[in-house]
């Protein structure tokens, strides 16, 4: 283990945690909130400082493996939570530490279940903090820091594996410094249209700007107690249209760009992801219309509208809420849980399984069944019309067996809460899929204020465990991890 690229990883990401405290600094200034501004500044030059100082003991190899990089990112994640959480508790805006970490795990993962219970009595520095964790663990923290900060050497792309969501990740061009900055420009740019885009179309300013880092990052943390159900159908479309941009793998945007569109348009993921998305559509707002005993909308235009918010939200895990979905018929409900799990797109920066991981099981079962009749006939599994390496199945795999352990190991310690069934389960699978709101008792319209400090610390467990990919916080409680 080379413990010492560790120790100057953590310190480049507390600076760079550091650099991100001037942007809710200047967001203080702006609004006149003097005192609170102040906090961000000391905190952003003390992190500068402790960064710095951690960075200055230079490691003799500058290379690391597969190991180094799952702890380093792991450590990473929890490092940057902590001091993140740190402005809550001074601010005193959130007194709880459990609670202020809670938030800002929530925030950095793109979870976006709170523990808030009156979200605009936050300050705009701390408001737009909270949104702006999102954005930057939308596309995660080293795959910017690789951007601004590359390493040295070629083994950094064991970071970029561990943090970026999904059964694979390669490299979009020759040089991994060229493959994160181009990801964070694609990121950056849709970004900045959105911003665009519900400014001129009606949203204040500041309101669009953190709503579309919630957006970006498929996070959901809201500025209002209503989320977006504050705001014009119009927005409410805009906002559902780029949800679902974002949840769409970001090497799709690549071979667009680089006029590959046959190439973009031929993968299967793309594909079954608007299929699902469209049917669960179509099928809660048919729900909605014949089943439903309250109010969805004067039209069946309304309906249509409610039903593709709320599914583009929790497909791609964002969370945000124009409804009351607790209210809705059991069907629809049911329809939300299912694609709660199935997520959006490997690559994105949405959650849950991965629409990929959903198609291999599939086509593994299917391979099974093949086998059973026909015991000598060799059948190859292919994806993009490639011939998938036994590698990527047996890691599918692997890590379908890992996410039932961990979901059935959390839903049981929060059972002790003696909470419902739905609510527990709901809960579990709304941090470790990454969604935010889940049902009953944290639905759209509740949050995680009433669960006991036990149970905050194995969401925040399950919400770094989920947008990590498990292995990375799995791997620091394996003891050979620490071995030399």
């Amino acid at each position: 283990m080379n413990l010492s690229i560790i120790i100057m990883i953590l310190g480049s990401i507390i600076m760079l945690t550091g650099a991100f405290f001037l942007l809710p600094m200047i967001t203080g200034l702006l609004y006149g909130e003097f005192h609170i501004a102040l906090i961000y500044l000391g905190l952003a030059g003390a992190c500068v400082v402790c960064g710095f100082l951690v960075r200055l003991h230079k490691p003799k190899k500058d290379t690391f493996y597969a190991k180094e990089g799952f702890v380093a990112v792991a450590l990473s994640w929890i490092v940057m939570s902590f001091i993140g959480a740190l402005p809550f508790k001074i601010t005193g805006e959130i007194p709880s530490f459990t609670e202020a970490l809670f938030e800002t795990v929530s925030g950095f993962t793109t979870t976006g279940s709170s523990i808030l219970t009156d979200v605009e009595a936050l300050s705009h520095a701390s408001l737009f903090w909270r949104s702006f964790t999102h954005w930057v663990g939308g596309m995660g923290v080293l795959v910017f820091m690789l951007a601004v900060l590359p390493m040295t050497g070629g083994s950094s792309m064991n970071l970029m594996k561990a943090e970026s969501p999904g059964p694979s990740v390669g490299k979009l061009v020759p040089k991994l410094r060229h493959t994160a900055f181009l990801l964070y420009a694609i990121y950056g740019v849709m970004t900045l249209v959105l911003v665009l885009l519900l400014f001129v179309f009606g949203m204040p300013l500041f309101d669009a700007v953190c709503t579309a880092f919630g957006t970006a990052g498929t996070g959901g943390f809201g500025i209002w107690n209503s989320s977006i159900g504050n705001y014009s159908p119009l927005l409410q479309n805009i906002i559902t249209v780029f949800m679902l941009l974002f949840g769409v793998n970001f090497s799709f945007y690549y071979l667009i760009l680089i006029r590959r569109e046959q190439e973009a348009f031929a993968m299967e993921e793309i594909r079954w992801y608007f299929i699902i998305y469209a049917s669960a559509v179509a099928l809660i707002t048919l729900n909605l219309r014949t089943g439903a005993d309250v109010s969805v909308g004067k039209s069946v235009a309304d309906t249509v509208r409610l039903a593709a918010f709320q599914v583009s939200s929790v497909m791609t895990t964002t969370g945000f809420s124009t409804a009351d979905f607790n209210r809705w018929p059991s069907f629809s409900k049911t329809i939300l849980v299912l694609v709660m799990f199935i997520g959006a797109c490997a690559g994105s920066t949405g959650g849950g399984m991965k629409v990929s991981r959903i198609i291999l099981y599939v086509r593994q079962i299917r391979r099974e069944l093949a086998t059973q009749l026909h015991p000598r006939t060799v059948k190859v599994l292919k994806m993009d019309g490639r011939t998938l390496e036994k590698e990527v199945l047996h890691s599918a795999s692997v890590f379908l067996m890992a996410y039932v352990v961990v979901f059935a190991i959390s839903v049981l310690l929060i059972s002790l809460e003696n909470k419902d069934l739905t609510t527990s389960f709901t809960s579990v699978a709304a941090t470790i899929n990454n969604i935010g709101p889940g049902m009953n008792e944290v639905g759209p319209t509740g949050n995680f204020h009433g669960f006991s400090t036990l149970s905050k610390y194995v969401f925040i467990f399950d919400m770094l465990a989920g947008r990590l990919e498990l292995f990375p916080i799995l791997l620091l409680f394996a003891p050979d991890t620490w071995k030399k």
